[in-house]
């Protein structure tokens, strides 16, 4: 007979750090996951008002390019960091895998930033949390997101469904039409996303520099997916900066100068 086969200790440490023993995301996960995802709007505003700063001439697209590079840069390069601690003799497999959990809540952060920046180049307002929440969780989703925020968008208003479901996150969307996006696809994004980086962390634990590899590499790969659905729910930009931004962007430009008089 074959005996039960054991669980490798470094996969199940990766496991019982996001989960609990049955299968459940701990509590203190789904608080920082939460807590990751609510970028509050004056950050995003921010975010933009510094690029718009170092190229004053840009485009709404080519801000959106730059958007794109520094995001997918900022995420490979911190994945390969954390990863590569593992190969630090004195850090243990335990210590990196908790270095490894706070690389996941820092790429929810600068995923939510990045996407948030995208959205309000759109014109569409980050201002509401629970609606910002529900876009980013559908975006790191991929596929699977798009098509359940689809299919209920269908399902609520027909034909009338917006072609480009980032809309959702703007204040035309019915508050009701928000809450149940968001009760769907809460509970499937956590199971999913936290199984993916249960994998990931263990990954970049490993030692002599694989885990930076797998760290960079897998950051890199789930950044390009971001970006391709992000371009895919929001679709093409406006040739010029829309009305709200485009204000409040001109108010930091005057502030800039009226301090440097």
């Amino acid at each position: 007979m074959f005996g039960r086969t054991k669980e490798n200790p470094a996969v199940k440490a990766a496991n019982g750090t996001l989960f609990d023993k049955d299968g459940n995301p701990k509590p203190a996960i789904l608080r920082a996951v939460e807590r990751a995802l609510d970028v509050q709007r004056p950050f995003v505003l921010s975010n933009l008002e510094r690029l718009r700063r170092r190229h004053p001439e840009a485009s709404p697209a080519e801000l959106a390019r730059l958007l794109e590079r520094d995001y997918l840069r900022a995420t490979t390069v911190a994945g390969a960091a954390v990863g590569a601690t593992a190969a630090v003799p004195a850090v243990g497999t335990l210590a990196s895998l908790g270095l490894s959990a706070a690389a996941t809540v820092g790429f929810l952060e600068a995923t939510a930033l990045f996407a948030e920046s995208i959205a309000e180049l759109h014109g569409v307002s980050t201002e509401d949390p629970e609606r910002s929440r529900a876009m980013v969780m559908a975006i790191l989703m991929g596929e699977e997101g798009t098509a359940l925020i689809r299919s209920i968008l269908g399902a609520s208003a027909g034909q009338g469904a917006p072609q480009y479901w980032g809309q959702l996150v703007n204040k035309a969307a019915p508050a009701s039409m928000v809450r149940t996006v968001t009760r769907s696809i809460q509970r499937r994004f956590l199971k999913k996303f936290l199984a993916k980086q249960g994998g990931f962390m263990l990954g970049r634990a490993l030692p002599f520099g694989a885990g930076a590899v797998i760290g960079g590499t897998g950051n890199h790969l789930m950044g390009k997916g971001v970006i391709r659905t992000t371009r895919e729910a929001f679709g093409p930009l406006p040739q010029t900066i829309p009305g709200e931004l485009a204000d409040v962007l001109e108010l930091s430009r005057r502030d800039a100068g009226n301090k440097q008089a």
